[in-house]
């Protein structure tokens, strides 16, 4: 039982997280725009997340931040939440059975999440809607998103790592 007020509070350590990164992910002009690109960075906090947290509990909660995103960008509901949701499930259980959770894990697993993420917005919300230079867009716009976002990849693991081991019962 004691261990389960620990776990309420990490969770809620982790919604409150994701709210705020939200609201400074949207809030205009506190990130300097890189060839008119912002950061996502409730992408990295989500992968974050999901490397100390269970496979089911890494889902719920890249639902929450998909559609946080979603919300936010005012496209189809749910593109974000779905693949944050498969991604973290996959990142979480892959933490549990075959890799540590470390900075240089996390490093790779949000390069190659993270660039998935990107080009999958680029080929859902741009090339598939039949715009035109898609080569242009992907280098002038989303390219610098994956780079700024991608910076925020071993900050944010710092501050999930921190929850995930400061937030615990006592002996686990």
């Amino acid at each position: 039982m004691r261990g389960l007020r620990y776990q309420v509070v990490r969770y809620l350590a982790y919604v409150l997280e994701l709210l705020v990164l939200s609201m400074l992910q949207q809030t205009p002009g506190l990130f300097p725009e890189i060839f008119g690109a912002r950061p996502v960075i409730v992408i990295p906090a989500v992968l974050a997340i999901s490397m100390y947290e269970p496979p089911v509990s890494s889902m719920a909660f890249g639902i929450f931040g998909g559609l946080l995103i979603d919300f936010a960008a005012g496209g189809a509901l749910g593109f974000h939440a779905l693949f944050l949701a498969i991604i973290c499930y996959v990142l979480a259980a892959m933490c549990r059975e075959l890799i540590q959770a470390n900075l240089l894990t996390m490093l790779l697993a949000g390069l190659i999440c993270v660039g998935l993420m990107i080009v999958l917005q680029w080929a859902f919300f741009y090339l598939s809607a039949g715009f035109s230079a898609p080569g242009y867009a992907f280098l002038h716009h989303y390219l610098p998103r994956f780079v700024y976002t991608y910076l925020f990849v071993p900050i944010l693991y710092l501050l999930n790592r921190l929850f995930a081991r400061s937030i615990r019962a006592p002996g686990k």
